[in-house]
Order: structure tokens, then C-alpha cells, then sequence
């Protein structure tokens, strides 16, 4: 079971490319039709240097391009099978566009339990910064771990 002790882990930095063909696919698999998300000149029209990525496709990209999309689970030692989502956030800076190339650092910030020990929420905060050093942007996740039941006595 994960408790207190994990507040203050840090993951493996994940550096990712923000490339046009990866992100047009994203587009399309969640039924994104803005042209801001298409088309260089849209997006240049409303004030972009570049096609943006849509607000969750950092959380996408820091997945598919992590050597380990796991880690996290692995180091604190969570069986994937017991994990749920909570919920995420994102809290942009400046935009992310393609061409961009991207850091992310990830660590816990918080570990409680919820219903007599039955659950744990863990929170992760991870910093997003762009190839420049410039902090582009602050993800955070909440993931719930359903904790075994007691051995009966």
C-alpha cells in the first residue's frame, strides 16, 4: 500500500516531439475538427506560431513517449489492475505547438486515504517545459489505487 513516504518521488523525465502526423491522428480520434488544430495558417490567424496541441494531448504525449509509461505504477509498487482514474487537470502558460520539443517531470505531491484504508488517492504534479527552458505548462492527476481488504482474523 502506498502512504506518506511517496510525497516528494520524482519519475523519469520524459522528453517528447510535438510532430504534426501524431497530433493530426489525435484530432481525429477524439473528434477535434478545429481548423486551429489543422491548419498552420488557422492557427497563425488566431495568434499561434504554429498548429497547438488540443489541452489533454500533453497527458497523450507524455504516455506514448515515455520509455516506461508505467513507471510510476512500478516504482511505488501498484498493480495496475486496482488503479482508476480520479481526474486531471492542466494549466497552460503558453501554448505547446508542433515543432516543439517537450520535457516532462513528474512527481507525487500528495497520498491519502479514503473509506477506512479501502482506497488511496495519489496526486502528481508534473512540470511541462519547452526546448527553450521556458515552463510551458503544469499537469495534474489524481489516480485512486482500491486497496485489498483486511485478512480476516
Amino acid at each position: 500500500m502506498v502512504d506518506q513516504s511517496a510525497i516528494g518521488r520524482s519519475f523519469t523525465p520524459v522528453t517528447a516531439h510535438v510532430e504534426p502526423g501524431r497530433l493530426r491522428y489525435f484530432c481525429e480520434t477524439i473528434g477535434e475538427r478545429s481548423p486551429i488544430y489543422r491548419d498552420a495558417h488557422a492557427a497563425r490567424a488566431e495568434g499561434y506560431s504554429a498548429i497547438p496541441v488540443p489541452p489533454t494531448y500533453l497527458f497523450c504525449l507524455e504516455m506514448m513517449d515515455a520509455e516506461n509509461p508505467f513507471e510510476f505504477l512500478t516504482e511505488l509498487d501498484i498493480d495496475l489492475a486496482r488503479v482508476l482514474h480520479g481526474e486531471q487537470g492542466f494549466t497552460y502558460h503558453v501554448p505547446a505547438v508542433v515543432g516543439d520539443t517537450l520535457t516532462f517531470r513528474s512527481r507525487v505531491t500528495d497520498v491519502t486515504d479514503k473509506k477506512g484504508g479501502a482506497m488511496t488517492l495519489i496526486a502528481v504534479v508534473t512540470e511541462v517545459t519547452r526546448q527553450d527552458g521556458v515552463h510551458l505548462a503544469d499537469m495534474t492527476r489524481t489516480i485512486v489505487v482500491r486497496n485489498p481488504k483486511a485478512a480476516s482474523t
